[in-house]
C-alpha cells in the first residue's frame, strides 16, 4: 500500500493564518526521495510561482513583482528543490508548466483564492467590503446586462472594485480556470471539470438590420431572405460563427459577404448604417432597439438556433460573500432577459423592435 505524498501550504490574511495540506498519490512525475516527506511552502513562494505561471517569464514576473529577476529565479529553483520535481519547462520562448507544474498550479490557485475569501469574510465582519471582483465577459454585454448588475452591486458594496475585461468565450473560460478572473460570461457551454456553471440562459439567434429594411417588419426571417442583402459575418473564433455555420452550409449558394469581423460593436454599427445584415441574439442590442437604431428579427431555421449564455466560476471554489452576491445579480439579469424573450414569443411578435413610430 502506497503512502500519499502530502505538502502544506501556509497563507495569511487579515491577520489570521491558515494552512492547507494537499495530498496526492506518488507518481513518476514527483521525485521519489520526497514521496514520504511533508513540504511546508510559504505564501511568498506561492505568489512567486503564480506570477511566473501567469506571465510565462521570470523576467516579466519579476518586473510585475518589483524584484530582481535573478532573485526570483533562485526562489523558483528553491521551490522546485523543495517540491522535488521541475515545475516549468525552460523553453526558448519562455516557461511552460510541466505535468507536475500543472498539478501544483491547480492547488496554488485554490489556496490563493481561499486566502482571498478568508480576507474578504474577515473584512466584512469588521467593515464594508473593499476587495476587487474580476469579470471576463464577451463583447456587447457590458451596457445592457453587466451595467445593471454593477449598479446593484455598488449599492450593496460601495467600496468594491469591479474589473471587467472582454474576451472570446474560450478565453473567458480559460481565465476562470487559471484564476485570472473570478467569474465569466460566455456564449458557449464549456464542458470542463474545472468550471462550475452558475446559470445558463438560451437566447434565439436573429438578424439585425436598419429599421428601414423591409425585412424589419417581419415576425421572423429566413436566411435565404437575408442572403438577398450584403451580409456581415462574425469571425471563426466567435461562437456566433460556429452556430451559423450549419445554416450557411445548408443554403449552399454564393453569398455577398460585406464584412467579417471579431467585433460585435463594429458589426452592429455597419448594420445600423444600412450597409448589411448581421446575426446575433438580442442581448447587447437593448439601447439600439429602444432608440430605433437597429431592428432584431428572429431567424427562421429548423431547428431554431439558440445561443447559450453561461455564467461560470471555478469549480470547487468557495465564493466570498461579495462575489457570490455579484454572481447572483448577473444570474438575475440573465433570467430577466430570458423572461423578456419568452414574453415576446408568447405575444407572437418581437415587442422589442420599436420601429413603428419611426416609420409613421
Amino acid at each position: 500500500m502506497t503512502t500519499p505524498h502530502c505538502f502544506a501550504m501556509s497563507c495569511s490574511a487579515g491577520g489570521k493564518s491558515s494552512t492547507q495540506t494537499i495530498c496526492r498519490e506518488p507518481s513518476t512525475e514527483w521525485d521519489v526521495q520526497n514521496r514520504e516527506s511533508s513540504l511546508h511552502i510559504q505564501r511568498r513562494s506561492l505568489k512567486f510561482f503564480d506570477a511566473i505561471r501567469r506571465h510565462g517569464s521570470i523576467r516579466e514576473a519579476a518586473r510585475q513583482l518589483f524584484i530582481d529577476s535573478s532573485a526570483l529565479n533562485r526562489q523558483l529553483l528553491a521551490l522546485e528543490a523543495e517540491v522535488g520535481t521541475p515545475l516549468f519547462e525552460r523553453l526558448s520562448r519562455g516557461l511552460k508548466l510541466t505535468p507536475a507544474g500543472e498539478i501544483f498550479a491547480r492547488h496554488v490557485i485554490t489556496v490563493l483564492q481561499d486566502e482571498e475569501r478568508l480576507a474578504s469574510e474577515l473584512n466584512e465582519l469588521q467593515t464594508d467590503y473593499r476587495g476587487k471582483i474580476m469579470l471576463q465577459s464577451v463583447e456587447g454585454l457590458s451596457a445592457g446586462l453587466v451595467a445593471p448588475a454593477i449598479r446593484e452591486m455598488i449599492q450593496r458594496y460601495p467600496n468594491a472594485k469591479i474589473i471587467v475585461k472582454n474576451g472570446t468565450s474560450a478565453q473567458n473560460a480559460k481565465a476562470v480556470i487559471e484564476g485570472d478572473a473570478d467569474v465569466a460570461l460566455s456564449f458557449s457551454s464549456e464542458h470542463s471539470s474545472e468550471l462550475r456553471c452558475c446559470h445558463l440562459g438560451r437566447f434565439c439567434m436573429g438578424a439585425i438590420m436598419q429599421p428601414a429594411n423591409p425585412l424589419a417588419w417581419k415576425a421572423q426571417v429566413s436566411f435565404a431572405e437575408c442572403a438577398a442583402h450584403p451580409l456581415i459575418f462574425s469571425s471563426p473564433e466567435l461562437t456566433i460563427s460556429q452556430e451559423m455555420r450549419p445554416v450557411i452550409a445548408r443554403y449552399g449558394r454564393p453569398l455577398n459577404v460585406l464584412l467579417e469581423t471579431a467585433s460585435i460593436d463594429l458589426a452592429k454599427s455597419i448594420a445600423g448604417m444600412g450597409l448589411g445584415i448581421a446575426f446575433q441574439t438580442r442581448l447587447g442590442l437593448e439601447s439600439e432597439i429602444h432608440d430605433s437604431k437597429l431592428a432584431f428579427v428572429p431567424l427562421k431555421t429548423v431547428p431554431r438556433i439558440y445561443s447559450e449564455l453561461s455564467l461560470y466560476v471555478r469549480a470547487r471554489r468557495s465564493l466570498p460573500p461579495a462575489l457570490e452576491a455579484f454572481v447572483k445579480l448577473l444570474a438575475s439579469e440573465i433570467r430577466h432577459r430570458q423572461a423578456e424573450e419568452a414574453e415576446t414569443k408568447k405575444l407572437g411578435r418581437d415587442t422589442t423592435r420599436k420601429i413603428e413610430g419611426g416609420n409613421q
